[in-house]
């Protein structure tokens, strides 16, 4: 295994590498970059040229978010990640900042939801049908103000904006997130983080697990640097 570099590095337009070995490749990527895509101001071309070498996708965040993905270095780990995913045991973390505050302090959200293309909006709906896919995740609060309160969040599927729609049918959008909801605010950004990533290595075998934490100095994270 080629020598790993556990600390942030930059390795080109903000992007922060996290490990890096012959197989894998694992970064932050920062939000407002696609997460997919060969066009040049996306994660995988500006990926690919600073490692020298093509990467695949095996997950995806949506835009707006920022925190820690994987890449894959050759088809072999590419498979090996993306069947993790297929079985549930590749983990996936988040932070979020909802408008409003869950009865629950923990709990699981179950729902049916359907992606809308030409909208470009998820929707929870009441019954199966064509394009219909259940979504699930979990949360425990671990931070409270007066009218928001700061989610850990694990998922266990990958709908296309799932943690926002879920939380918006709840009536609690998350900060800043207008299109689902979010009432209008001076904070430019939706507040999501993908948290933390844990899966078993391609070739090693062994449970890797990286975390990123958002800059506590920063608002919203700033309201609850003693909760992360």
């Amino acid at each position: 295994m080629e020598k790993a570099d556990l600390s942030l590095k930059a390795v080109g337009k903000d992007i922060k590498l996290l490990y890096s070995d012959k197989d894998i490749a694992v970064c932050v990527k920062p939000a407002g970059m696609l997460s997919e895509g060969d066009s040049h101001d996306a994660m995988p071309y500006l990926l690919s040229k600073t490692l020298g070498r093509g990467v695949y996708t095996v997950h995806r965040l949506d835009r707006e978010t920022e925190g820690v993905m994987v890449y894959a270095k050759n088809s072999e780990a590419a498979a090996y990640l993306s069947a993790q995913i297929g079985d549930g045991t590749f983990k996936k973390e988040y932070l979020a900042v909802t408008s409003g505050i869950p009865d629950e302090k923990e709990g699981k959200i179950k729902s049916l939801l359907f992606y809308d293309r030409a909208a470009r909006k998820t929707f929870c709906v009441k019954r199966k049908r064509q394009g219909v896919k259940e979504a699930l995740l979990s949360y425990n609060v671990i931070g409270e103000t007066e009218d928001l309160a700061l989610l850990k969040i694990r998922l266990y599927t990958g709908r296309t904006h799932q943690i926002r729609a879920q939380f918006s049918s709840k009536g609690l959008p998350l900060l800043g997130d207008r299109r689902y909801g979010a009432p209008k605010t001076e904070y430019n950004g939706i507040a999501l983080v993908a948290y933390r990533l844990s899966f078993v290595h391609p070739k090693i075998g062994s449970e890797l697990s990286f975390t990123y934490t958002p800059r506590l100095e920063e608002y919203p994270w700033s309201l609850f640097e003693g909760g992360i």
